[in-house]
């Protein structure tokens, strides 16, 4: 099968083995995560209290889900995937501590994710620097 015209320019970062049945816990995972950024992304938009348990559920599921894509893409802290987690997580800090309008940059910071995280594996983790 032939490459796709220009993948042999991009600079992918180092690909590690990771243990099949991570693969699979993370898919449920990445389900729990959706939920609780759903319920996080509804309470900044509609100005309502967070419950705490959905706080605990988006950022454990968060860290879970980022350790388990350090295990296969072990420079994702310099890919276009980790990158995007880092503003991220400075949009929501920003949002949540009133530097930046909640409801506006909580969104940005959602819309920041799903892009990262559906864009093609050749761009999500290509190495930036």
């Amino acid at each position: 099968m032939q490459e796709p015209v220009g993948c042999r320019d991009n600079k992918m970062g180092r690909i590690g083995n990771r243990p099949y049945w991570i693969l699979n816990f993370s898919i449920l995972v990445r389900a729990g995560h959706q939920v609780g950024a759903a319920v996080f992304l509804a309470a900044f938009l509609l100005d309502v209290q967070l419950p705490s348990f959905y706080l605990i559920i988006v950022f454990g599921s968060g860290i879970a889900l980022f350790l388990a894509e350090w295990m296969r893409h072990r420079q994702i802290c310099r890919e276009l995937s980790g990158m995007s987690t880092f503003v991220k997580l400075l949009l929501i800090g920003a949002a949540y501590h009133g530097f930046l309008s909640a409801s506006i940059t909580v969104l940005l910071a959602f819309i920041l994710a799903s892009i990262g995280a559906h864009a093609p594996k050749m761009v999500r983790h290509r190495l930036l620097f």
